[in-house]
């Protein structure tokens, strides 16, 4: 960004940290922080770990942030904010996004929840800011890449329709053990969501839903076996984007051999229950370990076939370790989830776009290439 501008980031948790401190690091032009979070003290906390974590001067300023009574010191924060950046719980997302709207900010968040994105999507119809929604790592980083390959496929083999598109994303750590062969290295509720909601996927040329983890299958990347397997939200809005463009069209996530078979089996004992996102979290936090040292890994695939009728596949994978920015070590999840906010507060302040952007009208390559996703990710 090369001018100066002030961000609010909602939320004091891992992601927040991360896009505070690419922004501190990686901009032309050092921007003002406001860290707001429900608890003040988790925000102050996080304000002066940022401080201690970068290299470079900066002024950053903690806030409590209600997600339900305006106080003075918010309307302060709100009046003098260029933009908020979304880093709380998918289900307060709305009431961000209302914020913005009505405080005149720009607005950028990453969940993957479906109905909270179809709230937004309604209320900032005739905003005068801009909105980019799903900007993350799945739903976001990915579907800009699947994206990107679809219009290369295209291009390079003169065709307008393909056979399949996929994507799939891996958030894993780099060694399992049995039963449950995982560790969590970001949100344990996010997961529990990602599968236990329905995946929207196109099908015979149709955008449809189908129930998460109900499409098992084992796949090899760059030599390493995983297992995939449709979860909810990592398509975004690609479904609507591209039907009758593509056949079969999904994402889905990556996984060691045997954690889906354990998954499959905590459900069958929780059994019909009135909360199962809940009861299948807290059975997962009962049993499996929070582990730092993460690793993300990445695929998307093209195929179909050309204008000469020969059967083409076209694919990127990638593997993205934590990164030290600054002074502070980050996990791989906190860079790769934060490098696409980053980014996309850097396409919104510098543009004079208004209402939702929505992951398919991004235009993917200058997205993709740009100077937060790229030193993240590699350029592609």
């Amino acid at each position: 960004m090369k001018k100066h501008f002030n961000i609010i980031i909602a939320g004091a948790g891992g992601i927040a940290e991360a896009v505070a401190l690419l922004l501190i690091e990686w901009s032309e032009v050092t921007p003002t922080l406001f860290i707001g979070n429900r608890t003040y003290t988790n925000a102050y906390h996080l304000a002066e770990r940022i401080k201690s974590g970068t290299t470079k001067s900066c002024t950053i300023e903690a806030f409590q942030l209600s997600g339900t009574e305006v106080s003075d010191e918010m309307v302060s924060v709100f009046k003098k904010g260029d933009i908020i950046l979304d880093c709380l719980p998918g289900s307060l997302a709305p009431k961000m996004a209302q914020y913005a709207k009505f405080f005149g900010m720009h607005y950028a968040n990453l969940t993957e929840y479906v109905d909270e994105t179809e709230e937004i999507i309604t209320l900032a119809q005739k905003a005068n800011t801009g909105f980019v929604l799903q900007t993350g790592l799945a739903p976001g980083y990915i579907d800009l890449l699947g994206h990107a390959l679809f219009q290369r496929f295209c291009k390079d083999f003169e065709v307008d329709k393909v056979d399949k598109l996929e994507m799939k994303v891996g958030a894993l750590t780099k060694n399992a053990i049995a039963p449950h062969f995982y560790g969590f290295t970001w949100s344990p509720v996010g997961v529990a969501t990602e599968y236990l909601k329905d995946a929207i996927v196109i099908r015979d040329s149709k955008k449809t839903m189908l129930p998460s983890l109900s499409e098992r299958a084992k796949i090899i990347i760059n030599g390493m076996q995983y297992e995939e397997d449709l979860t909810s939200g990592g398509a975004a809005d690609l479904p609507d984007a591209l039907s009758g463009k593509v056949h079969t069209l999904d994402y889905k996530t990556l996984r060691f051999p045997g954690h889906y078979s354990w998954v499959k089996e905590q459900l069958a004992i929780l059994g019909t229950t009135d909360d199962p996102i809940k009861k299948l979290q807290d059975k997962m936090q009962s049993l499996i370990p929070h582990i730092e040292e993460d690793q993300i890994i990445i695929y998307a695939a093209v195929e179909g076939k050309d204008s000469h009728g020969i059967l083409r596949r076209i694919e990127i994978d990638k593997c993205i370790l934590p990164l030290k920015v600054g002074n502070q070590q980050l996990r791989a999840i906190q860079t790769t989830t934060a490098a696409p906010l980053a980014q996309a507060a850097q396409f919104l302040l510098e543009s004079d776009l208004k209402g939702v952007i929505l992951q398919s009208q991004i235009d993917p390559i200058p997205f993709l290439n740009g100077n937060y996703i790229s030193k993240v990710y590699g350029n592609i």
